[in-house]
């Protein structure tokens, strides 16, 4: 149309309506390999909370098992305490470091296979195609009128994706407390509450994201796809479209007159059946893009085409732009895996686990931790002397009952004592820990009358010694006076 003198397109809206994906069924390396890794997964993660682990008569015996009623984490032969969050922040960036390194080897192929989003939603995918019938059954029961049959099936198909979260979401609360007590009281209405509700939660997005937001979550709440761009580099192996064999496009019949007359034809007969089986309904052949979470299941669907039509496979496969250059030179395809950006990932991966086992196999099995009590900071007794108020947490990490000695120095002339510690030789105190358990002690300390403090703060250390094995725990602060 025409406004005054200038002409105006209108080329219809500027955003597409999204389109329902309707992925189908295809067999192949790749699709094989994703039932391996989905079924490995669901295993994991539904058989785990029942793996028992005897860690003795006072400590739960679930191998794997998040205590926050005891501020604990159990994992296996590992207990974790409050203070030692630190190893949960190691193994944040080891997994970080692993999905970069991963990235920097294969693209998402975490995206395509390992992802919750992932293994869930390829799981829903099954169950609907159970149900429902493949892609076309499926397009043609969304066409149809509401029938029985149309009902039948729905209602079917929820019915499963519906126990199907409300086993993620109950599963996910056997982490948290004795999985086999939990599950008696959950179908007995016996759990407390809030198992019920954080079952529910769980439930309700399990059933959204996997069930109906599908490759939304890839396309639009997922931040990794943007932020992996950043990471790879031209060596990066991705599922990509071979254009330089694939184009130009044509049929068969078409292709084969081409040939006969030594011009050029691709090997792409535009079946679209890259797109048919695509999760997120991505076209592999515009090139890269954000829908594309790596799977390699355009690959199977067309190598299966290639076979038929009896040309080399791998029309699509797990290759870069770098390859693509080479193959116009003439020259074969390369996959370095050893270059800059792996071997600094590399590095950093072994220099992390390293330091994480380092740190773990010299943790001792007790701890202490010494606060100075401020109101007041000190205090001059009757005779002349300075008091200072401590007071010490000791921490006992073992299956055992356990015995510590207290010993302070650094402030000449002074005494120690306590309403909870007993006193033991040469002026030490004796502290009894129960097992895996914390024990406040006020711990008072007291100079003699004719010391003079030659400043007003002066370090004192206390040493917590265990007689049976040696080990200290040595921590400083300060002692105030006038």
């Amino acid at each position: 149309m025409t406004i005054g003198a200038e002409e105006v397109y209108d080329d219809g809206p500027l955003y597409e309506a999204a389109k329902k994906v309707y992925p189908q069924r295809i067999w192949g390396t790749y699709r094989r390999l994703k039932w391996i890794v989905l079924w490995v997964a669901l295993g994991v993660y539904y058989v785990v909370p029942f793996i028992r682990w005897n860690r003795g008569p006072s400590l739960p015996d679930q191998a794997v098992l998040i205590d926050i009623a005891h501020s604990r984490f159990y994992f296996f032969f590992i207990q974790i305490w409050p203070q030692e969050v630190y190893y949960f922040t190691g193994l944040l960036i080891l997994a970080a470091l692993i999905l970069f390194l991963s990235n920097a080897l294969y693209g998402r192929v975490w995206c395509g296979y390992a992802c919750p989003q992932t293994v869930w939603t390829d799981l829903y995918f099954w169950v609907e195609r159970a149900i429902e019938g493949d892609r076309r059954d499926r397009m043609k029961l969304d066409a149809m009128p509401w029938t029985a049959e149309k009902i039948m099936k729905r209602v079917a198909k929820h019915a499963v994706w519906l126990l199907i979260a409300l086993a993620t979401g109950g599963a996910a609360m056997l982490y948290f407390v004795d999985a086999p007590t939990l599950m008696r009281q959950f179908f007995t209405l016996e759990a407390p509450a809030i198992a019920y509700i954080w079952a529910g939660i769980l439930t309700l997005t399990t059933y959204s994201l996997a069930g109906h937001l599908r490759e939304q979550v890839c396309l639009y709440m997922c931040p990794w796809p943007r932020i992996q761009a950043a990471l790879t580099d031209n060596e990066a192996l991705n599922v990509t479209y071979r254009v330089d064999r694939g184009e130009p496009r044509m049929s068969v019949k078409e292709a084969q007159r081409v040939r006969a007359h030594h011009q050029p034809a691709g090997d792409c007969v535009d079946c679209l059946q890259c797109v048919a089986v695509c999760p997120t309904g991505v076209d592999i052949r515009n090139g890269p893009q954000l829908g594309c979470i790596n799977c390699g299941l355009c690959i199977d669907a067309c190598d299966a085409v290639m076979t038929k039509i009896k040309r080399p496979i791998r029309l699509i496969a797990f290759d870069n732009d770098e390859n693509r250059e080479r193959r116009m030179r003439g020259e074969a395809n390369a996959f370095h895996p050893v270059r800059p950006r792996t071997i600094m990932y590399a590095a950093l991966i072994a220099l992390t686990g390293g330091i994480m086992l380092y740190v773990l196999a010299t943790r001792s099995n007790s701890h202490l931790s010494v606060l100075h009590v401020r109101a007041p900071l000190f205090t001059e007794t009757a005779e002349g002397g300075v008091r200072n108020g401590y007071t010490l947490r000791f921490s006992n990490k073992l299956a055992d009952p356990q015995d510590f000695t207290l010993e302070v120095s650094g402030v000449p002339g002074i005494s120690v004592s306590s309403v909870v510690a007993k006193p033991v030789a040469d002026g030490r105190l004796g502290v009894r820990l129960d097992p895996d358990s914390t024990l406040e002690v006020p711990v008072y300390v007291t100079t003699a009358p004719d010391v003079n403090l030659k400043a007003q703060s002066t370090p004192i250390t206390f040493t917590a010694v265990d007689p049976k094995t040696g080990e200290r725990n040595v921590v400083v602060d300060h002692f105030f006076g006038p």
